[in-house]
């Protein structure tokens, strides 16, 4: 079997969408088993300019089959526009498939997202305000609505009932808004399976059959290590598992299938929502790098939200990478940093108690870290059209060699601009050691 997982190693926004688009070429199956409709992968390829949020990134490609797992936050509205934008634009009708396990984002659940945030104000967490959380909530407190039970009307109605009869008295007595009828939202999730109707299946029995019979397996992963629940910075992380070895587990597919896990690494550092954030820096350096960042400025894909900015953090991506078990990393972005003259790297973090060090503290020992900064000399020059390591000025090349020595993982693919082709493909089992 042959089962790739294709994970951020950072915050999110690494270039997860794009990889996963050019690997989907060689792939039948690409899965998305965590998260939801509250972050987004850009792809640019020859039929546009896309934003993703709930399809997998295979549905380009006809030949493949895009699945939703059942570790996904399923938000059917935005599926369903999505689906519709790209068949408008001239994109062949994908396959897609939903697990029938996946359990569905609630209007509620956005409202909620909304409130809290309101509430919080200044202490709030950057919520994207998706319903994300509260959706995750419902999930683990056995009030979720999963997939198959809209299709049983009495079912779907006692499900809801349930879930809202708490939530009735928090909108009343916390927030002081008016109680939800379950009407409102049944007519809703009508419509909504109506749509949903000819994808949902048993995806789990699919993957299996899959596994078995060796087909290639490309898991998707969203958002980045550092956004983990258990592992990252909470509490400013996600609520759901950003992990590669999560993927068996919210797809459906064995355990032990997983043969390479590819950490996506970014080549500086960038940061949406709130949160320590080390290598952090501010006014015009910041705006400079985000002006020249990602394909049209680093902005949040689904808010539109200006990133915080940083330079490439060695200390959080080879903790990123370790968390994932990357197998080998790709490196992207990187034609971005060609107009600096020097290139200030973070090697290490000098704590609050004056402690040095390289490895990534909890996060309360994080808030008040101080970055300890190296730097680079930079290459000046625009490396977007290199499409081999021999190409590349020889300062971007000691680049690549000093993250690939700073992650500790095989830097495989380099990727030097948005598009398809900018791709830079490095020996697999060896990373750097072909280049002379």
């Amino acid at each position: 079997m042959t089962v790739t997982a294709i994970v951020g190693a950072n915050w999110g926004d690494e270039g997860k969408g794009k990889m996963t688009d050019v690997l989907a070429a060689k792939s039948s199956f690409v899965v998305r088993y965590q998260g939801g409709s509250n972050a987004g992968h850009t792809i640019i390829n020859h039929y546009g300019k896309f934003a993703l949020h709930m399809l997998p990134s295979g549905v380009f490609y006809p030949s493949v089959n895009n699945v939703i797992g059942p570790g996904v936050a399923l938000d059917i509205g935005m599926l369903a526009q999505e689906y519709q934008s790209l068949v408008d634009r001239g994109v062949p009708k994908p396959k897609l498939y939903v697990s029938e396990r996946a359990q569905v984002v609630l209007p509620v659940h956005r409202l909620f997202d909304e409130l809290e945030e309101e509430r919080l104000g200044e202490k709030g967490f950057g919520s994207t305000k998706r319903g994300i959380a509260p959706f995750y909530a419902d999930k683990f407190a056995k009030l979720g609505i999963q997939a198959a039970d809209l299709f049983d009307t009495v079912r779907l109605r006692e499900r809801l009932e349930q879930l809202l009869a708490s939530k009735n008295v928090l909108l009343q007595h916390l927030y002081k808004r008016q109680p939800i009828e379950v009407d409102s939202i049944m007519e809703q999730l009508k419509t909504e399976a109506e749509w949903l109707l000819p994808f949902v299946g048993d995806t789990t029995s699919m993957l299996q059959e899959a596994c078995r019979k060796g087909e290639s397996i490309l898991l998707e992963g969203q958002l980045g290590a550092l956004r983990d629940p258990d592992h990252g910075i909470y509490p400013y992380s996600t609520s759901s598992s950003t992990i590669a070895g999560y993927g068996p587990v919210g797809s459906g597919i064995p355990a032990r299938a997983i043969t390479d896990v590819i950490g996506v690494v970014k080549a500086y550092s960038s940061c949406a929502g709130a949160g320590p954030f080390v290598s952090e820096i501010e006014g015009e350096e910041a705006s400079e790098l985000r002006r020249r960042g990602g394909d049209a400025g680093e902005f949040g894909v689904t808010t539109g939200r200006p990133r915080r900015m940083g330079w490439f953090d060695a200390v959080a991506t080879r903790y990123g990478c370790l968390l994932q078990d990357a197998t080998e990393a790709t490196l992207t972005n990187l034609d971005v940093l060609g107009y600096l003259d020097e290139i200030p790297v973070c090697t290490a973090y000098e704590l609050e108690d004056g402690t040095v060090t390289d490895q990534f503290p909890a996060t309360n020992k994080l808030n008040g870290a101080k970055p300890i900064l190296q730097k680079l000399t930079g290459w000046k020059s625009d490396i977007s059209h290199a499409r081999s390591f021999d190409e590349l000025p020889e300062a971007a090349k000691a680049y690549i060699r000093f993250v690939e020595a700073g992650i500790g993982v095989s830097i495989t693919n380099v990727s030097v601009g948005p598009r398809r082709e900018q791709v830079i493909q490095l020996n697999r089992n060896t990373g750097l050691s072909v280049s002379s």
